[in-house]
């Protein structure tokens, strides 16, 4: 080669080298500016094709019906039979009166429309019977979480034994008040009624204080049995328990009873005390 030949070759590589890198940055300049320019275009078209965007269209008892099929006839509740035993109290007692036991079980057998209700209580003081009674009811549900109830209560004590035709309802009120009203019919024109409130408060997981109110009236006044016509007796308890299993639960408390109306009037004429404050111990439990 040539001394001018080598320096145009020289001169050739020079060029490549320096503008090379100039030409390639603008023709990429160019291309992004194209992409940017046919995007929006691009986007347009793509929406004036598809249209606006339809709502999902809210569901309908057609569609319910064609994902569940075998609730097209209606809620239906569950025909099984189920049972529940409550031992709500099992307790000693100790009173200005003495040393007693009392005891208040519960059970219910059927479905959740139907089912047959069973209860015990009683109390006793100093190994004599106070008062005892058994009742036999059958509930049907009106709604959620309420059941009206009627059958047969049948008074042991005090005095003569007397059977009543019983009508009420049993329920949760709101805030979770556990509710039980009951009306009682008995011969020779004898009316009673009883309302029973109780509420399980939450200081932890397991630790539960249960308050309780129970108040009881009678319309004629039954001599046989002790019972004066109108209120008989405020009573309030209140127990602490412990849950070491949800159906298991010892508990200590105190409960505190107050003769009202006539009943505290023949308490006082006959130089008994018309308030009574008892320590209990005892526990619960469910099967």
């Amino acid at each position: 080669m040539t001394a001018q030949g080598a320096a145009a070759a020289l001169a050739l590589l020079t060029f490549a080298l320096v503008a090379g890198p100039q030409t390639r940055a603008q023709d990429h300049r160019h291309h992004d500016h194209g992409a940017m320019q046919s995007a929006p275009a691009t986007n347009a078209a793509s929406a004036a094709r598809s249209g606006p965007v339809a709502p999902v269209p809210e569901l309908t008892d057609a569609d319910r019906e064609a994902a569940f099929p075998e609730l097209s006839g209606g809620m239906t509740h569950a025909s099984a039979v189920n049972s529940f035993i409550l031992l709500d109290r099992l307790e000693i007692r100790d009173a200005d009166a003495g040393t007693g036991f009392a005891w208040d079980a519960e059970a219910w057998f059927g479905s959740d429309i139907n089912r047959l209700w069973l209860r015990s209580f009683g109390e006793r003081i100093d190994g004599v019977t106070e008062g005892s009674g058994l009742e036999v009811l059958y509930g049907r549900s009106i709604a959620a979480w309420w059941d009206i109830v009627a059958g047969v209560k049948h008074d042991f004590k005090p005095g003569a034994s007397r059977n009543w035709a019983t009508l009420g309802v049993k329920g949760l009120m709101p805030g979770h008040f556990e509710l039980a009203a009951l009306a009682y019919v008995a011969e020779a024109g004898h009316f009673g009624a009883g309302i029973e409130v109780e509420y399980d408060l939450l200081i932890t997981n397991r630790l539960i204080l249960q308050p309780l109110v129970e108040l009881g009236y009678f319309g004629k006044s039954d001599p046989e049995r002790g019972v004066v016509v109108g209120l008989q007796a405020f009573e309030a308890g209140l127990r602490l328990r412990y849950e070491f299993t949800r159906q298991f639960a010892p508990y200590i408390g105190v409960v505190h009873s107050r003769a009202l109306g006539n009943t505290a009037d023949q308490l006082a004429a006959e130089g008994d005390d018309m308030t009574k404050t008892a320590v209990v111990a005892g526990f619960r439990a469910w099967f």
